[in-house]
């Protein structure tokens, strides 16, 4: 299965619920399933941070996290504020790079978005993927600015040869409004993909968190999703009654 980035559009929209309804699926299916957070930040050490999430959500998975700083920063300036050392993209994707070769999935959560800084030389989740030669799932969010913010960072994937994995929208509300429902169809559009998936808001808050994985992401997952179907239950498009004769 190999290596599978994980960003999203922007920050809390999804990400590690995301990368954990990937990974429960794989271990439901007997895969090795390894999740990588290269820098947590805005967590003191004794805090349970998103892979703590991960391992809750789908047991069996090991964990990885490289750097965790304090401050809720990127990791690059949250580095820089208190003075550790930052990380440098060649020994993470090193590091990546030989986890592949011990698991059957390696999933690698960003932090915030796309080209959120990692280090001083500005590397970023977007060039760790082109390093590992890995695919990019782009988690995005469900409502309004959405749109621009899914066109942006598919077009800076595309610019950097980078492969765009799937798309999955990371928390779906229970009463969507007209915007949020326009959005399914649009988002397909500007990424020229129909959706990977979409889960529901709560979702890691579900005592059968495995049923909510599946049924949110599709095939290529290990899921049942069907985007057509999804599409046709929240169309927006207004039912059309025939004039009177």
């Amino acid at each position: 299965m190999g290596i599978v980035a994980v960003t999203g559009t922007s920050t809390e929209v999804g990400k590690t619920v995301t990368t954990a309804a990937i990974a429960a699926l794989a271990r439901s299916r007997g895969r090795s399933v390894a999740v990588i957070k290269p820098a947590q930040t805005g967590l003191r050490p004794d805090e349970p941070g998103d892979l703590a999430e991960v391992e809750r959500l789908a047991p069996g998975v090991v964990t990885y996290e490289y750097a965790r700083y304090p401050d809720p920063l990127s990791p690059e300036a949250a580095a820089r504020q208190t003075g550790d050392r930052p990380l440098r993209l060649a020994a993470v994707a090193k590091s990546i790079a030989a986890l592949d070769d011990d698991y059957d999935l390696v999933l690698v959560e960003g932090a915030g978005g796309l080209l959120v800084r990692f280090g001083p030389d500005g590397w970023t989740l977007a060039d760790l993927a082109w390093a590992v030669q890995a695919p990019v799932l782009l988690v995005a969010a469900a409502g309004l600015g959405t749109l621009n913010h899914t066109a942006l960072t598919a077009e800076a994937l595309d610019g950097r040869g980078v492969p765009l994995a799937g798309l999955v929208v990371g928390s779906w509300p229970a009463d969507p409004d007209l915007a949020t429902r326009c959005n399914v169809a649009d988002l397909e559009t500007v990424t020229g993909r129909p959706l990977d998936g979409v889960l529901p808001a709560g979702a890691p808050h579900e005592t059968d968190f495995l049923s909510v994985a599946r049924a949110g992401l599709n095939d290529s997952w290990g899921g049942t999703f069907d985007a057509a179907a999804f599409r046709t239950s929240i169309d927006p498009t207004p039912a059309t009654t025939s004039a009177p004769h």
